[in-house]
């Protein structure tokens, strides 16, 4: 349909094109479209070097849910706690998501990840989740963990079976720990690439240069998160 809207399968495609670095002209041919919907799209998206195919997906869906009441016909919209005004809750999680989605995770890890620091609660089940973002519970579990994985949410089992999920106040600590030593071991391997071509080679220099930086951020990330969880912890024991 080259006159219709651009599907989530035609992104993908128009994503591995950019990473084989087809011409625009050949996704385009690929993909039955004008050459000229092809560049648009990705120039509107970040341009080849970022265009990412879920972000451009869900740019065009904000688009798109901006042109159309927020609330069907018949339907009462929620009331918002604390007398909260919803279109601007629902404009600030849209946008946190997209943040999300920019540093790297995953739509629905975003989505999720979401619901649990906007929720007052800040844990919900998964029922709850299902409930809000209105996907399957496979989609959820899924998306929890990878979370879990990379240390931003908690698992707690309640009630025999039921589990709920929470938004762990040390989340980004354990992160930010995590990623230092991610590039702890990126530059140990660099160190052994200096070993193995020679220290005083072109190459063993390269690396030896990669490692010090390297070593240096993660030392940087790990001391900075540290004295950032012992100051936000005071502060919180000051206040109780």
């Amino acid at each position: 349909m080259p006159g219709g809207r651009l599907t989530q399968h035609e992104r993908q495609q128009i994503s591995i094109g950019l990473a084989d670095d087809l011409a625009y002209a050949e996704i385009a041919r690929r993909l039955d479209r004008p050459t000229s919907t092809i560049t648009r799209e990705v120039m509107r998206n970040g341009g080849p070097a970022a265009y990412r195919a879920d972000l451009a997906q869900r740019a065009t869906e904000r688009r798109t849910h901006q042109r159309k009441p927020t609330t069907p016909r018949g339907e009462q919209p929620p009331v918002p706690a604390h007398g909260r005004d919803a279109d601007a809750v629902h404009e600030y999680e849209e946008a946190f998501i997209t943040i999300l989605m920019q540093s790297g995770l995953p739509r629905m890890a975003a989505s999720v990840l979401t619901c649990l620091y906007t929720s007052d609660a800040g844990s919900l089940t998964a029922a709850e989740l299902v409930q809000r973002l209105r996907v399957s519970p496979a989609s959820v579990s899924k998306a929890v963990a990878l979370l879990e994985n990379v240390g931003l949410v908690r698992r707690e089992v309640e009630g025999g079976r039921r589990e709920r999920y929470s938004a762990d106040n040390d989340a980004w600590y354990q992160s930010m720990i995590a990623a230092a030593r991610s590039n702890a071991e990126l530059a140990d391997a660099a160190r052994r690439g200096v070993n193995v071509f020679g220290r005083d080679t072109p190459a063993g220099n390269r690396l030896q240069n990669m490692a010090r930086f390297v070593d240096f951020v993660a030392e940087s990330i790990a001391r900075a998160a540290e004295q950032a969880r012992e100051i936000l912890n005071t502060n919180i024991a000051d206040e109780r």
